[in-house]
């Protein structure tokens, strides 16, 4: 048994008298090569993994253009927003002359119907339809159409003298925007002044509770436009009047001869249209109508 030991000692080493094995120079050297390899791995494995990492977190360098390849496009130079200009006290900008030109636009129908010749003549070509005894013709679109016309005709002279008193001034920059409506709104106060009674002045005077003008200069313009639109529905009552005056006798006529041949069943109407409109052709009745309608403006 001990013989056995012995030789398995001396074969791995050498056993001191303490009995202590010892494992000779070439194990120790093994053993020494072992442990660098084994921590030259690990630093290795270290580097690496930090390598990695930096490489992940590192931000990628937008590519470089070269030549005979299209570049990006560049982005503004100049800050983006809004600008409005409004001109210069001696000339107004377009913007303004837009919206001013927008504004007039929105309000031109209301101005039309209030401020000009518009209302009396269309209400006189709608008294002379019914009149007629004509629902429907001529249309609403044809009597307004003709009725805008006439407007233009009988408003011509005073629409020229407010383009020559306010909006040329203003557009050349030689008035401001307060003295170019201003210049502009006495030809069209001129205008209604003469159109309108004295009475319906002091009926609207004494309603707004204002002190009675001196003289047509110092009557507002928010009491004249009212006080001129009673003026025309006034007068275009009193020409419709005149034209009912044929036409209702024609109507008694027709009645009277039905009744008298026992007809009672036909309506006198429909028999005296064909007369009504008969008097009213051979009378030239729509040129006669228009020529009084433009003669009382002149």
């Amino acid at each position: 048994m001990s013989a056995a030991v012995v030789e398995t000692v001396d074969a791995a080493g050498t056993v001191d008298s303490a009995g202590t094995v010892d494992t000779g120079p070439a194990r120790l050297g093994g053993f020494k090569r072992s442990s660098v390899l084994a921590l030259l791995v690990v630093l290795i494995g270290l580097l690496g993994a930090t390598g990695s990492a930096s490489a992940q977190t590192e931000t990628p360098a937008a590519p470089t253009a070269t030549a005979g390849q299209p570049s990006g496009p560049t982005g503004p130079t100049e800050p983006n927003g809004v600008t409005v200009t409004v001109g210069t006290p001696e000339k107004p900008s377009e913007s303004i002359v837009i919206l001013l030109l927008l504004t007039t636009l929105s309000v031109a129908p209301s101005l039309l119907l209030l401020c000009t010749s518009f209302t009396k003549v269309f209400v006189v070509l709608s008294i002379t339809r019914n009149a007629l005894g004509l629902t429907n013709v001529p249309p609403n679109q044809v009597l307004a159409g003709l009725a805008l016309f006439l407007s233009l005709f009988i408003m011509g002279p005073v629409v020229s003298e407010v383009n020559a008193q306010g909006v040329q001034p203003y557009l050349s920059g030689a008035k401001s925007q307060s003295v170019a409506f201003t210049d502009g709104m006495k030809p069209l106060r001129e205008f209604m002044l003469k159109q309108t009674r004295p009475e319906e002045i002091a009926l609207f005077t004494k309603v707004a509770g204002d002190a009675k003008p001196a003289n047509a200069a110092d009557v507002p313009t928010t009491t004249l436009i009212p006080a001129f639109v009673l003026s025309e529905l006034r007068a275009a009552m009193l020409i419709g009047f005149v034209l009912f005056i044929p036409f209702l006798v024609i109507d008694m006529v027709v009645s009277a001869s039905l009744m008298s041949l026992g007809m009672m069943m036909l309506p006198p109407v429909t028999v005296a249209l064909p007369f009504k409109l008969l008097l009213f052709v051979l009378a030239n009745g729509w040129g006669l109508l228009i020529t009084a309608l433009v003669g009382t403006y002149t």
